[in-house]
């Protein structure tokens, strides 16, 4: 009698891995679309429980609640880019002011690693000469224009994707219910409705933890005399959102900063070296773990090829949406029974604690229900 193989597990293994390659070649080849969209519903999943709050408390129109908030991250943002244009043209004006600094620090580099120096000449001059940084400065150039011209049209792109993606979020919870219809319906429903929870939750706690940390950091080198404050807030406010390596570069170039700045003084420069590494870690390992209240890290071996892989894919944008798409992925498969392992070798934990969550266990309420302020859902045919 011939003994029966089961080829189901190998075939299920290289079908994910090739859904895998065609998936990773789509968001590479798309990413001009994709981009706006992932960041659109990004941005949604962080300011759907205002709107919720707005419309359920003070009963605001869904839409209505939809504007305001826009409105206001919109010109919160358009604030945030009119002050650091007015901070680069600072650096520009002030630039005579630090360029001896800089100076000393080229010449003391110059001399580790053998590198074109001419005292008679300027830092400008030096790197401008002898290392061949024209041809950069004009490629750097034209590309921040191109850049320019792609964030505002991306930024409208942004804006509309959110304000639809945000009217579906309205009738969500009666979508699943109408497109899961059987002995699965209730399963399905509350398994999408746990993860959809759980990820609003994350990437709103992230937002707000990053703000704080970014107007934390404004206050402290505003407070301390420093120039630039915004960029250094804005800064760590961005890179807040690459954990572990973002707020060690946030922290290294605003010290760094520091220390040219007000070199030799060295208690200003101690401050801020302070106040970066307390508010990281107070923020990152204290604060932001009690909000979330489950264990969502990330392994640092997952978070560096999470970081390569969407930095290639999407450049500087993989590497802000990187991290967070990885938790959503690690989420998802928290509540899928099948790929529970899967989050299990991605999180930073032994595992040991972690129960399989299937979606008829989930704790997770039903969807907050909006005002219904619009058409009636659709009813089946009698």
């Amino acid at each position: 009698m011939k003994k029966f193989i089961n080829f189901a597990r190998p075939s299920f293994l290289l079908l994910l891995f090739l859904t895998i390659i065609i998936a990773a070649a789509v968001l590479k080849v798309a990413a001009s679309i994709l981009i706006p969209v992932t960041i659109a519903m990004l941005i949604s999943l962080v300011f759907e429980p205002l709107i919720i709050m707005l419309n359920k408390k003070f009963r605001i129109p869904w839409v209505v609640c939809i504007f305001i908030v826009l409105s206001i991250v919109i010109m919160s943002v358009s604030f945030i880019a009119s002050l650091l244009l007015t901070s680069i043209r600072t650096i520009v004006d002030l630039y005579p002011k630090y360029e001896n600094r800089f100076m000393l620090i080229y010449k003391n580099i110059a001399d580790i690693f053998v590198l074109p120096y001419n005292a008679d000449d300027s830092l400008f001059q030096n790197l401008w000469s002898q290392l061949g940084i024209r041809q950069a400065l004009q490629n750097y150039a034209f590309s921040l224009s191109n850049s320019l011209i792609t964030f505002l049209k991306d930024l409208t792109l942004v804006t509309l994707f959110a304000i639809f993606f945000l009217l579906d979020l309205r009738y969500l919870r009666r979508r699943l219910e109408f497109a899961f219809e059987g002995e699965n319906k209730g399963k399905i429903t509350v398994m999408i409705t746990d993860i959809i929870q759980q990820v609003t939750r994350y990437m709103s706690v992230k937002f707000f933890i990053s703000l704080l940390t970014g107007l934390i950091v404004l206050a402290g080198t505003l407070a301390v005399g420093m120039d630039f404050p915004v960029l250094w807030g804005f800064l760590a406010f961005i890179l807040n959102f690459i954990p572990n390596f973002g707020s060690i570069i946030s922290g290294v170039l605003t010290s760094v900063f520091a220390l040219v700045q007000f070199w030799p003084r060295p208690a200003p420069v101690v401050f801020v070296a302070v106040l970066m590494l307390s508010v990281n870690f107070i923020l990152g390992n204290f604060l932001e773990p009690r909000i979330q209240g489950r264990n969502l890290g990330l392994s640092p071996f997952v978070i560096i090829v999470s970081l390569s892989f969407w930095g290639w894919l999407w450049g500087f944008t993989g590497l802000l949406v990187g991290v967070p798409m990885m938790v959503i992925l690690k989420i998802i498969c928290e509540n899928v029974s099948i790929l529970h392992p899967v989050s299990i070798l991605m999180g930073n934990s032994t595992g040991e604690n972690t129960e399989i969550r299937p979606a008829e266990q989930s704790t997770a309420e039903p969807l907050p229900a909006a005002e219904d302020n619009g058409p009636p859902p659709c009813q089946d045919e009698p």
